[in-house]
């Protein structure tokens, strides 16, 4: 079930799997790197195209299976992203890597599945207050845009349609409106899977989330919508929460958890969201307790240093790659 969440609607899905590949082992958990997306949005350098492609190529190597590219949305508000549609065409040409990309509304959507994306990621911000800031939408009218989205994802012939995902942002409270009510996040989370995406994550865009709150929202949500609608989380570890929440997200039984190479990113439209989880601690972490992931740890952090070089400001975290690799550790 690991990979349930890369387009599973996509007629060439042992293609992503590696199914049909001798000795294949599909890992216990999926790790999304978002770098590219959540972590290039928020920093103010512009990393080339051919930085970026030598990045996914170096992540891929090291046995990332899952990247988020990119965003379709319009060049002036995100320039960082503006490449996306050519960082999709040179990701998906990638055997067996999952390409994701978000999309805040049918435009976006439209654009990625003309430009090849495999998944798709709509962010539904259940603070109305910062989805009238992060897309200028109330809740309403992001429903109906959801709507739009589903309708139009019908239409098309299956092997065409990416796998489409609502992410349920600021779900665990938010710094313009503070808490959230989780009632309101299960009701959306019902609402948005009534509508026909196939499914729904779980995103703490702000890093307001603890274990005991995940836990209600993940059973919650698998109560009201079906236990196969909830497969993955985006956590952040603004305060210091992040790997706490992701090991009871394992625990829980999801099996794809969004990071970021050295922590970089967050919202620029929500005040005080930084700190993703660290793609190298979280590796070290999941793979340390048996719990294979897939990545070769040792090339991972190969690839931050050739992320370090093409953003010469930019600070990166992470615990693991400055302690560096402990004497006898094993992957699983």
């Amino acid at each position: 079930m690991v990979y349930l969440s890369c387009c599973y609607n996509n007629s060439s899905f042992g293609q992503f799997t590696g199914a049909d590949n001798p000795g294949f082992m599909k890992p216990d958990i999926l790790i999304s790197e978002v770098g590219l997306r959540d972590g290039l949005q928020n920093i103010a350098a512009t990393m080339p195209t051919a930085d970026k492609q030598a990045w996914i190529a170096a992540q891929y190597a090291a046995g990332c299976r899952e990247m988020e590219v990119g965003s379709f949305v319009p060049r002036k508000l995100l320039p960082q992203l503006a490449d996306t549609g050519e960082i999709v065409r040179y990701a998906t040409g990638l055997e067996g890597l999952c390409v994701a990309v978000l999309a805040p509304n049918p435009r976006g959507l439209r654009d990625a599945v003309a430009h090849g994306a495999h998944k798709v990621t709509l962010p539904f911000s259940m603070s109305e207050t910062h989805s009238l800031k992060n897309v200028n939408r109330t809740h309403a009218r992001m429903l109906a845009e959801i709507r739009a989205c589903t309708e139009y994802l019908q239409g098309l012939p299956a092997e065409a349609r990416p796998h489409f995902e609502v992410s349920l942002s600021t779900a665990f409270g938010c710094t313009l409106e503070g808490p959230v009510p989780e009632s309101r996040v299960l009701a959306m989370a019902e609402a948005v899977t009534a509508l026909g995406v196939d499914e729904v994550s779980l995103s703490d865009t702000t890093g307001y989330g603890n274990p005991r709150q995940l836990k209600r929202l993940v059973l919650g949500i698998r109560e009201a919508c079906g236990r196969d609608k909830l497969q993955g989380v985006h956590l952040h570890n603004t305060r210091g929460q992040g790997l706490a929440n992701a090991l009871m997200a394992v625990e829980l039984g999801l099996t794809t958890l969004d990071s970021s190479l050295g922590g970089i990113g967050g919202c620029p439209f929500a005040p005080g969201a930084s700190g993703n989880i660290v793609t190298e601690d979280l590796v070290f972490l999941l793979e340390s307790m048996g719990l294979s992931t897939g990545i070769d740890l040792a090339a991972l952090i190969e690839v931050r240093e050739l992320v370090a070089a093409a953003l010469p400001d930019v600070e990166l975290f992470g615990f693991t790659p400055d302690a560096g690799i402990p004497m006898g550790y094993r992957a699983a």
